[in-house]
């Protein structure tokens, strides 16, 4: 039987505190931010940093991807918080997050594999996770071992997901803190991933204390993650770079990668998440049409009039889909 994170925390009050991007600036190669002191933004980053750092509570902020839940990656204690808060199955791994590839290497005790540097130098930071090698454990001057990374986040693994996002709240708020976050997406286990603030707050307020509200996300799609410690290397998960880019610009080495199953059995372990429970399940049923061109050949309509006449209806159309032709036959 799977085990599943305690029971949820009592609940605590939630707040949404306001961060502009316009307020920071972080280059692509930098290891620090320029934040704006005078600004609101510098005070929320500041006060969520805190919490990281200190292992307060988890803490919702933005991606590029989507809102992510994250606590320090160093800390078991503070990593469990996010199962708490989620409900997350124990044996779903975290990815961990880092502002600079310099807080990597700090990180790490090997460099990091040749195979990734052409994914490094074109995709990071962004929407890509990269499976390393754990790092040996750190070892105190009384001789005592402690992990470099919280085995929490890599249950029964010898390996470890890591990405750095392009979102400046994100990466301002990692490098901070100067602490690697682990963070899955901010939202209830199974639900779908939020894109938004008040996304976040519906299915988390009064599970975490603080949400960070850097506006909506670009990519509304989590990191693509490749495993490049496998021959041939491999997508683990899709996302937002896709195989054809992975292709293109990963090199060589590249050209082969095939693509990993995704429905791992209920006792296998997993290297990333994405592989073993279902992402984006939403609580309204869902009806797929295939092939209806711009909508015109009928199929569609017959369904929505066989609906009753209360019901609630959401649809998303392709791009070849004709909504105004549509919107008038609707009317009929």
């Amino acid at each position: 039987m799977v085990s599943v994170s305690s029971a949820l925390p009592p609940p605590i009050a939630t707040q949404i505190l306001p961060v502009a991007l316009s307020d920071i600036d972080f280059p692509r190669d930098a290891d620090m931010p320029n934040v704006q002191q005078s600004s609101v933004t510098y005070t929320n980053l500041h006060k969520a940093a805190d919490m990281i750092r200190n292992h307060i509570a988890p803490v919702a902020f933005p991606t590029e991807t989507v809102y992510g839940l994250g606590a320090s990656a160093l800390s078991t204690t503070a990593v469990r918080q996010i199962f708490a808060a989620k409900n997350r199955p124990l044996d779903n791994p975290l990815i961990v997050h880092i502002s600079s590839v310099s807080q990597l290497r700090r990180l790490l005790d090997t460099k990091i594999p040749n195979i990734y540097e052409p994914l490094i130098q074109k995709f990071w930071p962004g929407p890509l996770t990269i499976i390393l090698p754990l790092p040996a454990p750190i070892r105190n001057e009384d001789g005592i071992e402690t992990p470099a990374i919280s085995p929490a986040c890599t249950p029964g693994q010898n390996t470890f997901g890591v990405r750095m996002p392009s979102h400046p709240v994100a990466r301002a708020l990692i490098a901070i803190s100067d602490t690697p976050i682990a963070a899955p997406s901010a939202n209830a286990s199974s639900r779908p991933s939020p894109t938004t603030a008040m996304h976040v707050y519906t299915d988390m307020a009064g599970r975490i204390p603080l949400i960070l509200d850097g506006g909506a996300c670009n990519v509304g799609l989590e990191s693509t993650v490749v495993d490049g410690t496998v021959s041939p290397p491999a997508i683990l998960r899709p996302g937002g770079v896709s195989i054809e880019e992975i292709r293109k610009y990963g090199g060589p080495l590249w050209m082969g990668v095939i693509t990993g199953k995704s429905d791992a059995g209920h006792d296998e372990k997993v290297r990333t998440p994405g592989m073993k429970y279902r992402h984006y399940s939403p609580k309204a049923k869902v009806v797929v049409f295939l092939g209806q061109g711009d909508g015109s050949g009928g199929e569609i309509l017959r369904y929505l009039r066989g609906l009753k006449g209360d019901s609630k209806l959401g649809v998303l159309p392709s791009r070849l889909f004709n909504l105004d032709s549509w919107d008038e036959e609707i009317k009929k």
